[in-house]
């Protein structure tokens, strides 16, 4: 009797209805998964296999009409922090923009709660240097600051790494109430799952890593589900993935659905939940944004919504049911910011979307979902209202960006974050609609491809029909000089960038780029010349002020470069890179002691940094630690195959130690891969010492 009992009790519950109600005091959970598409979980019938995500939406809501505000990473997340547009926090892109020291966001709103506040991310888009970090006891980003120099691939760690930090982290919370944001990474480009979804997802790696995903994320909601404390949980993308539709590879370019329409999950876990186990999910037809997302964990929380928020909460039923028009802005800026092409913004109106473009586009979402059918034009009155829905947002054009440095621009060119830098035109026209110019992003993307599959001189060729075609357009310039470099030809890499400095293009990136060049081939008084401007603001980005630091190094102006760099180390604590340099400027003066404790706080501080393992073995062999010295050279070399440094440092001192077996495999790499234009002697005395031992 009591399981029919139990069974009348749910029938006369409301069916799909999910009673998510305020809970003063309980946990939250804001979970992002980047690049994740709207259609991609099976729950919504999408490819991948993800049954967690699908467990968490059959016990709570899954909306189906989600958007975002804008189609990048670092932008997108500060609009899901501060509840705010694009064009109210200011950050328009993922390079040249930080989050305002003083801006509220749900970390510094629920720590002002009482709340333990702990972040968790994933990829380098959100590195602290950005400004996320603020409000947040722990911000974990522990990915490492580098990369292997040859290859267009940013710093990240897998899921199940970040799953397993946030799950020791809220591990340790006890009874105090917590506030936690996990950010994954992985559905990205380039798509690379692991086994066994590389297996099963073949020929459809996108969707595999999305299925790896939601695998490593299923232990994380298991917690709380056996928690005594009961936790709001929020999961969204960021933004989606194009796939090719549209003719974008990737994302960040266009404003489609398949790039700006998102996953958006809600559910209360834990003992106290509001929803009950076995009450069926709610899917919801509500037109939600991202804007929406901090109110409602507010609510949730049972805290007040500061009133100045756009957004408003989806918590309750009622405010689910409302059948207020929802209006939302959005906008894709990279391709002016990166290119030089006309800036995107538009507006959804419910299921009416409209872009505006030099050449204007309007949609029906609701007849037309996969946006085939351009239908402005065809009714000039809902063309014109949909118009001044945007212009009532008053959103201004993005402003002047700073500058990043080499280091930190080489780590955002992953495909879908290739960025350069164009001026801001006064007008544009048809020829700047990205519409008319997608080929050259994809001639971009295809020379990416190209360089980093050992073809240089293929993305050369690339890049150089880009500049004829496109001459404003300074991420030619910037990759194009990369792989010169990258191949040892400096003087190319510096006439490219001086060409374009020549077309017009004098952007503090490219600017910044010949600025490091320069400072490499001894021409530091020029280096100098170009990049010391930028430092005299007192807020001058770490990234400028590092390259001006080498640049006085290489000069010989230690002492500048030592206030330099420990200016650096001020505004940017936890970085690797000015420990590293400033144990250059120790060693230089063989200050050993002092050299060893700046590289050992630089290897801590990011363990993956190939340099500062390197480094370390430098000053270990001066110590006459000589297998400490190897050791170290051995895990730079792991870390990044092109550290030619300690490739050769690590060969010859094994050969010296009479391991010329052990050493053979180093040295015979380094004949064959370091640059001739950097290495030529060297190589020439490697190629001997192995002659002498065949």
């Amino acid at each position: 009797m009591v399981l029919v009992g139990a069974a009348l009790w749910f029938a006369h519950r409301p069916s799909g209805q999910a009673d998510l109600k305020p809970i003063a005091g309980q946990n939250v959970l804001l979970v992002t998964i980047d690049t994740l598409r709207a259609d991609a979980l099976s729950g919504s019938g999408g490819p991948a296999r993800t049954p967690a995500l699908d467990r968490l939406a059959a016990e709570g809501v899954r909306f189906d009409f989600a958007h975002a505000h804008t189609v990048l990473t670092l932008p997108s997340h500060t609009s899901i922090l501060t509840g705010l547009y694009p064009f109210q926090h200011g950050v328009r892109d993922n390079a040249g923009y930080r989050v305002a020291p003083t801006a509220r966001t749900a970390a510094t709103l629920f720590k002002h709660a009482g709340y333990a506040t702990g972040a968790f991310v994933g990829a380098f888009p959100l590195h602290s240097r950005f400004g996320l970090n603020i409000g947040f006891d722990v911000y974990d980003d522990r990915f490492g600051e580098t990369r292997a120099p040859t290859e267009f691939v940013m710093p990240e760690r897998p899921a199940t790494e970040v799953v397993a930090l946030a799950r020791a982290w809220l591990s340790g919370r006890g009874a105090h109430p917590w506030f936690a944001w996990v950010h994954v990474f992985d559905p990205h480009a380039p798509y690379r799952p692991p086994p066994p979804f590389d297996a099963q997802y073949a020929g459809r790696l996108y969707y595999g890593e999305v299925a790896a995903t939601d695998a490593a994320l299923s232990p994380l909601f298991d917690d709380l589900r056996a928690a005594d404390r009961p936790t709001i949980v929020v999961v969204t993308g960021d933004h989606g993935e194009s796939l090719g539709e549209h003719g974008e590879q990737t994302h960040g370019l266009f404003a489609y659905e398949s790039t700006l329409r998102v996953p958006l999950i809600a559910a209360e876990l834990g003992r106290g939940a509001t929803v009950s186990a076995g009450q069926p999910g709610e899917v919801s037809h509500l037109a939600v944004r991202h804007v929406d997302i901090l109110p409602t964990l507010l609510d949730a929380a049972g805290q007040s919504i500061p009133a100045d928020l756009p957004g408003r909460s989806f918590l309750a039923a009622a405010d689910r049911r409302s059948t207020a028009p929802r209006i939302s802005y959005f906008e894709a800026m990279a391709a002016m910011l990166n290119r030089g092409w006309a800036p995107l913004s538009g507006v959804l109106a419910d299921h009416d979307k409209f872009i505006d473009l030099p050449i204007a586009e309007r949609y029906d979402l609701a007849t037309d979902p996969a946006e085939a059918r351009n239908m402005f034009g065809q009714s000039p009155d809902r063309d014109r209202a949909l118009s001044a829905m945007l212009r009532d947002f008053k959103p201004a054009l993005p402003g002047e960006r700073r500058a990043e440095s080499r280091d930190t621009a080489a780590q955002l060119q992953a495909l879908g974050y290739v960025s350069g830098s164009a001026p801001i035109k006064p007008q544009y026209s048809e020829a700047d609609d990205p519409k008319r110019l997608i080929a050259l992003d994809q001639a971009v993307h295809q020379a990416v491809e190209l360089f980093t599959a050992g073809r240089p001189a293929d993305a050369i060729r690339i890049y150089r029909d880009i500049i004829q075609k496109r001459p404003d357009m300074a991420i030619a310039y910037l990759h194009l000089a990369f792989v010169e470099w990258e191949r040892g030809a400096s003087t190319d890499a510096i006439n490219t960038l001086e060409r374009a400095e020549a077309a017009g293009v004098r952007s503090q990136p490219v600017l910044s780029q010949l600025a490091a060049y320069l400072a490499e081939t001894s021409q530091t008084a020029k280096a100098i010349q170009l990049v010391e401007p930028f430092a005299h603001n007192p807020d001058a980005d770490p990234d400028t002020l590092n390259s001006l630091g080498i640049a006085y190094a290489r000069a010989g102006r230690r002492e500048d470069a030592q206030r330099t760099f420990e200016r650096v180390l001020q505004v940017n604590p936890e970085s690797s890179i000015p420990l590293e340099n400033l144990g250059v400027l120790a060693l230089e003066r063989s200050d050993f002691a002092g050299a060893r404790s700046l590289f050992e706080r630089a290897v801590d501080a990011d363990p993956h940094s190939s340099r500062a393992h390197a480094d370390l073995g430098v000053v270990r062999l001066k110590a006459g630690d000589r297998q400490g010295a190897v050791d170290a050279w051995t895990r730079a070399v792991q870390l990044d195959p092109t550290n030619y440094d300690a490739l050769y440092n690590l060969g010859t001192t094994l050969a010296k130690d009479g391991r010329m077996d052990d050493a053979r495999p180093y040295l015979q790499r380094f004949v064959q891969s370091a640059p001739s234009a950097f290495y030529e002697q060297d190589r020439r005395e490697i190629a001997a010492l192995l002659q002498s031992h065949r």
